[in-house]
């Protein structure tokens, strides 16, 4: 019916459903909205399970949609404006649905091959029920890149970020709108290709996941088709990378940013390509740890975020750098809103937006049975399989040995390690939490002074961890003793009582 007068209305009671699907197809898919407005669209109670809903939910608008193509009226271009907009977002929903399996298969499929693309083997399907719903065949090949980037972004979010506690779905919910913004209709309008000007923090305790916090964001960027080749330009597997800046010396940090030229400092005796240069245009690099990096590094990746420019070290010619940058740290939220941690024009430019990852703890506190969800992906991921009795297994040992209360001081990386040593040997006994507050620690190191009873090894130790305590970063305590920034970590980190 394309070119044809536009004369059908909606009914008042189509009207109302079809509004119902457009205002759940633009709702956070994490959000409470969308699952109300799921059951609303299904005609399902508050009690239906959210799979339930949202499988009646597709299954209805099929039918409300397959009834108008029955009545010959599924050609958006035969109705009025109004009518015609609805309509036309609404089959946008309905398609995006009706591949989500095969976009699902496919992300799988390019995992397995890894950086090199694969064919996507229905896009032309797609684009024949796209033509025929009267949509423009022009804007094809973006919408479906969109919705595979959609389908990437509700994958990696939902699948690799296990919970179902408030502070988790908090971070879902945060993690969408830092891929889409709060409004999709914005972001498809103004910024799915200028996105990288958005440059995100992750805050969180050691373990709690912000790496993989950052991977669901560095994933799920926006890939345009190529038609010629059959498949998305890049693999989204290369779409991420990410550099732990603390496991540089100084002298090298720069380097590892940045890279170098030939002959640039003694060692170098090759060009090499440094982080920047090795970053996906389509994805982003996180910088972790970067609360511990000097004030003249953060003013050289000031330019990098400001002008979106770095010059590699003895190099004399600026290159550019088209990805997203997301930092992760530790930090005190505190310090870092206090000025201790960043320079000021470093952080204003950092953080267009700040995401906290909650502690282990909380999720548990939250929701209980977030603790049996946890166990299960981890054995599944161990073991390949779903295994009841080796999470009751592993759950006997926590509350024999650990409790109910148990704080889980190193997050979900040690409740993996807690799983691996039950699986080995039937035990977990935690983690020691003898290490003496700020002022006894004091008191213990000037006591093994007096007494001669200390090490020196133990001395530094203990003298670092104090500094710590009081300056927030290894940077600080490096320039007050003197020593290598990667010596003060290692003497933090491992860091015990000493015996005296």
């Amino acid at each position: 019916m394309t070119g044809t007068h536009p004369n059908f209305e909606l009914a008042p009671e189509e009207k109302l459903f079809f509004q119902t699907v457009y205002n759940a197809a633009f709702a956070n898919p994490f959000s409470r909205l969308r699952e109300r407005l799921d059951r609303r669209i299904a005609g399902l109670f508050p009690s239906a399970s959210r799979r339930e809903s949202k499988d009646m939910c597709y299954r209805e608008v099929d039918l409300r949609l397959a009834m108008l193509e029955k009545e010959h009226k599924g050609n958006i271009n035969a109705y009025k404006a109004q009518d015609r907009e609805l309509l036309r977002v609404v089959y946008l929903f309905d398609i995006f649905h009706k591949f989500r399996d095969r976009f699902d298969t496919h992300i799988n499929d390019q995992i397995k091959a890894g950086d090199t693309p694969v064919k996507v083997d229905f896009a032309d399907e797609a684009k024949q029920m796209w033509q025929a719903k009267g949509f423009d065949t022009d804007n094809f090949y973006h919408y479906f890149a969109l919705s595979f980037q959609l389908r990437r972004a509700f994958y990696f979010i939902s699948n690799s970020l296990v919970g179902t506690s408030p502070c988790m779905r908090t971070l879902k919910k945060h993690l969408w709108y830092n891929v889409f913004t709060y409004n999709i209709e914005l972001y498809d309008k103004f910024l799915w290709n200028r996105m990288e000007d958005f440059s995100t923090l992750l805050l969180g305790e050691t373990g709690t996941g912000k790496g993989t916090a950052a991977n669901a964001i560095g994933r799920s960027g926006f890939i345009p088709f190529d038609t010629r080749t059959g498949c998305f330009a890049e693999s989204f597997t290369r779409a991420f990378s990410s550099l732990n800046l603390s496991q540089y010396p100084e002298t090298l940090l720069e380097s590892e940013l940045f890279g170098h030229t030939k002959g640039a400092f003694t060692g170098a005796v090759e060009n090499y390509q440094g982080a920047f240069s090795r970053c996906s245009p389509y994805g982003a690099i996180l910088l972790d740890e970067i609360g511990e990096i000097p004030s003249h590094v953060q003013i050289k990746l000031l330019r990098v975020l400001q002008e979106r420019h770095f010059t590699p070290v003895g190099a004399h010619e600026a290159s550019r750098f088209n990805g997203r940058v997301i930092a992760a740290t530790n930090q005190p939220k505190a310090d870092i809103m206090g000025g201790k941690v960043f320079r000021d024009d470093f952080y204003y430019r950092l953080c267009s937006d700040i995401i906290e990852v909650p502690p282990l703890h909380i999720r548990i506190k939250e929701t209980p049975e977030e603790l049996d969800h946890l166990l299960d992906f981890t054995i599944h991921r161990m073991t390949g399989v779903h295994a009841p009795e080796l999470i009751e297994k592993v759950k006997r040992i926590i509350d024999r040995n650990l409790g109910k209360h148990y704080q889980w001081p190193g997050n979900v990386r040690e409740l993996e390690q807690c799983v691996r040593s039950v699986l080995l040997r039937r035990d977990y006994t935690g983690k020691e939490t003898s290490v003496p507050e700020k002022l006894e620690l004091g008191q213990t190191l000037r006591r093994g002074i007096e007494e001669g009873t200390i090490a020196v090894p133990d001395l530094v130790s203990g003298y670092c961890k104090l500094l710590h305590d009081t300056l927030g970063t290894y940077e600080k305590v490096a320039r007050k003793t003197g020593l290598d920034r990667r010596t003060v970590k290692k003497y933090i980190t491992g860091y015990t009582t000493p015996k005296g």
